[in-house]
């Protein structure tokens, strides 16, 4: 019996998900958004017209993941080193651009109901910044659909000393640091994505094979699937794709073929939807598409 095709999908999309089976579909999504500057240099363009056009990739992407019922989707907006390492006039800039972005794709964000976070060190961003992104959460929060998290002056790594200083900080405010107890589920519970499960798959763009400080700690697991689709090229079809191919993969969880690991991940999984970890599966296997 052939899968009926989300409402909103246009065409191409239609017949990449008409390839899919709906009952295997990622719970959560992390996409890499890399190439808005080769983009821009391949068109002889200063390197902002590649963040600009990226906005549209944003949309229809988001939009393709809702639509056919991804419960979470992370993107990597604005790492913590491209405050250090980015001319001061492009920092600003993209400040700007997520101000826009957020005033701009709310009324969508509702008619899709989507509910927007943020991970990262989201107090370190300019005041102004702070409040519009506290305004555009407050008013997705009522949505009960796919949860989007940008991520926003964000480091893994960053996330690992903020995560442990909160353990030590808890233990020393309940008994002291003698009943400091560290273990896996420990960590997650103090990362930044606890609200979140860990993803099942990890989209990278532009051709590069790094995972960029991204996630490091949630994409142990996970399927990386890598396109030489640049940035603003990118659409919900990319989407697809992706997810067409992390389908073909056999996921082990650390087992063998056929010994249930699989069921069993899958049932963790559905159990812990809402919890702070989740196991995913990790085969770092790249496709060109």
């Amino acid at each position: 019996m052939q899968a009926t095709v989300p409402a909103g999908l246009d065409r191409k999309e239609a017949e990449v998900y008409l390839r899919l089976d709906p009952k295997r579909l990622p719970k959560h999504i992390a996409i890499i958004m890399d190439g808005n500057g080769r983009w821009a240099r391949r068109r002889h363009l200063p390197r902002i017209a590649g963040h600009r056009a990226g906005v549209s990739s944003v949309r229809s992407t988001v939009e393709t993941a809702a639509r056919i019922g991804i419960p979470a989707l992370t993107l990597y907006a604005f790492s913590e080193e491209n405050w250090k390492k980015r001319p001061a006039s492009e920092v600003d800039f993209l400040m700007g651009l997520l101000c826009r972005y957020l005033k701009a794709e709310v009324p969508t964000l509702n008619k899709n109901n989507i509910r927007l976070e943020y991970i990262g060190r989201q107090h370190e961003l300019p005041p102004s910044v702070q409040q519009k992104m506290q305004w555009a959460r407050e008013a997705t929060g009522h949505n009960t659909g796919m949860v989007l998290t940008l991520a926003l002056n964000y480091s893994a790594r960053t996330e690992l000393v903020d995560a442990f200083r909160s353990i030590v900080d808890a233990a020393a405010s309940n008994g002291g640091l003698d009943h400091l107890e560290i273990d896996e589920d420990a960590v997650s519970r103090h990362l930044y994505t606890r609200h979140l499960p860990d993803p099942d798959l990890v989209v990278r763009t532009s051709g590069e094979m790094r995972l960029s400080n991204f996630l490091l700690w949630q994409l142990a697991y996970a399927e990386i699937y890598v396109t030489p689709t640049l940035w603003p090229e990118f659409r919900g079809v990319h989407l697809l794709e992706g997810i067409a191919e992390y389908q073909k993969r056999e996921r082990r969880y650390g087992g063998l073929a056929g010994d249930g690991s699989q069921a069993h991940a899958s049932e963790h999984l559905r159990t812990r939807v809402s919890a702070p970890h989740v196991s995913v599966a990790n085969t770092f296997k790249t496709s060109r598409s």
